[in-house]
């Protein structure tokens, strides 16, 4: 995994490169960071894993559109705003309502203050996400890896590793089950 040679660049590093130069490489490799969370939004809202991947493809499309138009500050959190929205458009667009609104929803007014909370407890639960992937097992943490971040098929990761497409499923499932217990944990930890 030719990403692994920049892990010591933070985000903010690997945006300040991209605004520099103009390399989209910069963003791909930030985007990288955060294809399984993402993911993991798309499933919360669309619950169907074809559309939520197609989710998944369609907001790096966008994100690469909008950051080219003005710089962003928060990466982490910004990225999970342009997926929440892109997603709501998506169930607005079938006609399906997310979530109903309430009238103290509609009298609340985001506050600078309620905006910086926000972006801190979303780049927790982002860190958390990046820790736990770091604490599964290898053969976990790869296939997952290979399946949700490098959009590899079965047969490529059976390529890659050697390991039997029952095998790479089973590490898939495994490691997808291990991840929630991990992050419930870490949120419990962190009450993020």
């Amino acid at each position: 995994m030719a990403s692994l040679q920049y892990n010591h660049i933070t985000d903010t590093g690997l945006l300040e490169n991209y605004y520099a130069d103009g390399n989209n490489e910069w963003l791909g490799i930030l985007m990288q960071r955060y294809t399984l969370l993402l993911y993991g939004v798309c499933m919360k809202y669309l619950k169907q894993e074809e559309e939520a991947k197609d989710a998944v493809q369609q907001i790096f499309l966008k994100a690469i559109s909008e950051l080219q138009k003005y710089p962003v500050t928060y990466f982490k959190s910004w990225l999970y705003m342009v997926a929440r929205n892109y997603c709501l458009m998506q169930l607005r667009d079938k006609g399906k309502t997310p979530l109903p609104v309430t009238e103290k929803m509609m009298a609340s007014e985001p506050d600078e203050n309620n905006s910086i909370l926000h972006h801190q407890q979303k780049d927790a639960t982002f860190s958390a996400l990046s820790e736990a992937l770091e604490e599964l097992n290898e053969d976990q943490k790869q296939c997952i890896i290979l399946f949700y971040l490098q959009k590899k098929s079965y047969h490529d990761i059976a390529s890659l590793t050697g390991y039997s497409p029952m095998q790479i499923k089973s590490h898939i499932q495994n490691g997808k089950r291990n991840l929630k217990i991990i992050m419930e944990k870490k949120m419990k930890e962190n009450k993020v």
